[in-house]
């Protein structure tokens, strides 16, 4: 093994079975009278915890974590609807999600008028079986169904993770105390296609045919390119 001084650099050869593999040796240059260390460097080892009474972290991976709630939802959770069951193709299906201040028969009038079959549900699991099951036209919910605020809505959560293809073909109302009928921008904040405010229910038929009818304007082109090219 040739070694080299650092400070005077002179070279010199050692047998190799003369240099240590586990520790460090250090010898006087036989020139200049200067430090050589011969051997590797033995890595420190790091302190336990136990010693600097640091608790170790655990690196936690990104791709495995809760699930999102509407996902941990069985078959089993919704009930049946003989209203699904048996219906003509062609009938535009309507679900309804009130919540305990709002009249359902109001909801449901105003729909039957303008030619969807409304569907109810009680609860969010519910919702989701029956939406997993079953394509619906338009979705109409209010703010407060199941006790859920719309800005933490499981059901708004769902439809957001649908393919685009899909949530193309759904038409999302939601109701609120909070909301200006028709605001576009606040429609769009909330990934919605209209926001309406509690007090209109009653203008409800008028506020969804008038709505509808700009949306399925909106994608015509969309569309009729798709069903052309056999996407659709």
């Amino acid at each position: 093994m040739e070694v080299t001084c650092e400070q005077c650099k002179a070279r010199f050869n050692i047998p190799d079975d003369k240099v240590p593999k586990d520790r460090v040796l250090k010898l006087n240059c036989p020139k200049c009278k200067g430090k050589i260390s011969l051997g590797a460097e033995v890595p420190e080892q790091p302190p336990k915890a136990s010693e600097t009474g640091e608790v170790p972290l655990k690196m936690m991976n990104p791709s495995v974590g809760k699930k999102a709630p509407e996902e941990s939802y069985g078959y089993e959770d919704f009930t049946t609807d003989e209203a699904l069951d048996f219906f003509e193709e062609g009938i535009k299906l309507a679900l309804i999600m009130p919540n305990s201040s709002m009249n359902d028969d109001h909801l449901r009038a105003g729909l039957e008028l303008i030619g969807y079959k409304c569907i109810t549900t009680p609860n969010t699991r519910d919702a989701i079986g029956k939406l997993r099951f079953h394509h619906f036209d338009l979705i109409i919910l209010a703010d407060g169904f199941d006790s859920q605020p719309l800005d933490h809505s499981v059901i708004v959560n769902y439809l957001n993770r649908l393919s685009m293809s899909v949530r193309r073909k759904i038409f999302l109302a939601l109701i609120s105390d909070n909301f200006k009928t028709m605001d576009n921008m606040m429609a769009f904040a909330m990934s919605a296609n209209v926001v309406i405010n509690s007090k209109d229910i009653q203008k409800l038929h008028l506020i969804l045919k008038k709505s509808v009818s700009e949306n399925e304007r909106f994608y015509k082109v969309f569309t009729d390119t798709m069903v052309e090219t056999g996407k659709a």
